[in-house]
């Protein structure tokens, strides 16, 4: 039997005046918990969507600590919209607010970057060549996007030559869509879509700007005079083992060519030809007229530089040493990593850290106290999977039981494509995340 459904239920307006108050009634953080009284100095490395969260919580969890953030940005970026901009739906300014919005009272807040981590002395080492002790450091940097290790990209290629890419930014989103719409004006050509050979936050995106560029094409009623073939380093489609099936079959049936075993190792922009390295070393040259660039990513190099780095296993040298379930280091107790940064199966999405954030909260307040760590974080992730503009599913699963659904709405079947889970992603989803970074869901 076909894992695709033909025609996915449409929900009625109760329906969906439901999934607006379920998204609006995520569950609220443990704000009424019992505050910590404590003149702990807590450095929180970051400013975007987990140290944002934890900045919140932990101004109100924890009486007369001194809790600084260190973040360079004056802007915050809704990340999860950028594959709307991408995709010609959205305009670039709608993912962009001012951290002083989100910004609780009470904190410091240092507008430079850390550039090194002594673990031992508990100390940063900042831009501007001071230094940060710490008794409590929250590890919230997100990820770096090492588009250097692709030779010839650059980040100032997006948007010509035929090059897009999701991931450099609003305004790179919004030059990927205009290098969409000119393939489009061309009347025809190749596609290639690329996945790297490292983890990647939203791992879905690669996945979405395929469907969504599809559909772009079929808008303009020419599907056949266009190629689009998908190339990723694994077996594998996507980590949630039906999410997986589904994508393959429906990549087949669209006739979205599947190239499994390769990674892009080099582009040349000016002959608009892309070379991809086998798991054997092979590589093969292929023309495109228009190419998703999907970067390798890693934390950032000054945490990657530092002692808090996996110091063995599958996330040596690339991300923080994080117990997956209790978000602690797991060689210095007394930090805490959340969000991109941290070295796990899966998790690199903003809805990880809506549901680490109040581990993270708890198991601080805890360690503060020399309790035992309360809370576990059970993986849970969130992809809204677009499939076709109008169309999505909500996929959400965790670590257990073979990474099987955990789904927060019941009239939303993770298995269905459907319009519902589309006003989701179009709509409701940035509220909830703006409340999250206020620490309120």
């Amino acid at each position: 039997m076909s894992l695709i459904p033909l025609d996915p239920p449409r929900p009625d307006r109760r329906q969906l005046l439901k999934a607006g108050m379920a998204a609006a009634l995520l569950p609220l953080s443990a704000l009424g918990a019992n505050t910590v009284s404590t003149r702990a100095r807590v450095v929180i490395l970051g400013g975007g969507a987990a140290g944002m969260s934890m900045a919140n919580r932990l101004a109100t969890r924890l009486s007369g600590a001194r809790i600084t953030v260190v973040e360079p940005r004056e802007q915050h970026y809704y990340q999860p919209g950028w594959t709307m901009i991408a995709s010609g739906l959205w305009d670039a300014e709608r993912t962009v607010r001012a951290n002083a919005d989100f910004r609780p009272a009470g904190i410091d807040w240092l507008s430079q970057s850390a550039v090194g981590i002594d673990a031992d002395a508990r100390r940063i080492s900042l831009a501007d060549g001071s230094t940060l002790d710490y008794d409590i450091l929250v590890v919230a940097t997100g990820l770096q996007l090492d588009y250097d290790r692709i030779d010839g990209m650059s980040t100032d290629l997006i948007g010509s030559h035929g090059i897009g890419s999701v991931y450099a930014g609003h305004q790179a989103a919004a030059r990927t869509s205009d290098a969409i719409d000119a393939w489009l004006a061309s009347g025809g050509g190749q596609g290639l879509f690329t996945m790297p050979q490292t983890a990647i936050k939203c791992a879905g995106a690669p996945i979405k700007m395929t469907f969504t560029t599809q559909s772009r094409i079929k808008s303009v009623g020419n599907r056949d005079d266009f190629t689009l073939d998908y190339f990723t380093p694994s077996d594998d489609m996507f980590s949630q083992p039906w999410s997986n099936e589904f994508l393959k079959e429906r990549f087949d049936r669209d006739g979205i060519a599947r190239h499994h075993g390769w990674h892009l190792s080099a582009i040349d922009p000016q002959a608009r030809q892309a070379e991809f390295t086998g798991r054997d070393g092979r590589t093969e040259t292929r023309d495109f007229d228009f190419i998703h660039v999907v970067p390798p990513m890693s934390a950032p190099d000054f945490v990657k530089a530092s002692d808090l780095i996996a110091q063995q296993g599958p996330f040596a040298g690339e991300w923080l040493d994080t117990d997956i379930y209790t978000m602690q280091h797991n060689r210095y107790p007394e930090v805490f990593g959340i969000g991109d940064v941290i070295g796990a199966p899966i998790n690199k999405t903003a809805a990880s850290v809506k549901a680490q954030a109040p581990v993270v909260e708890a198991n601080i307040a805890a360690f503060l106290e020399d309790r035992p760590l309360p809370l576990r974080h059970n993986g849970y992730t969130s992809c809204p999977l677009i499939t076709a503009i109008g169309r999505a599913m909500l996929v959400e699963f965790g670590y257990d039981n073979d990474m099987a659904f955990l789904p927060s709405f019941a009239f939303i079947d993770p298995r269905e494509e459907s319009w519902a889970a589309w006003v989701l992603k179009e709509f409701m989803l940035q509220p909830a995340y703006y409340a999250m970074l206020e620490g309120r869901v």
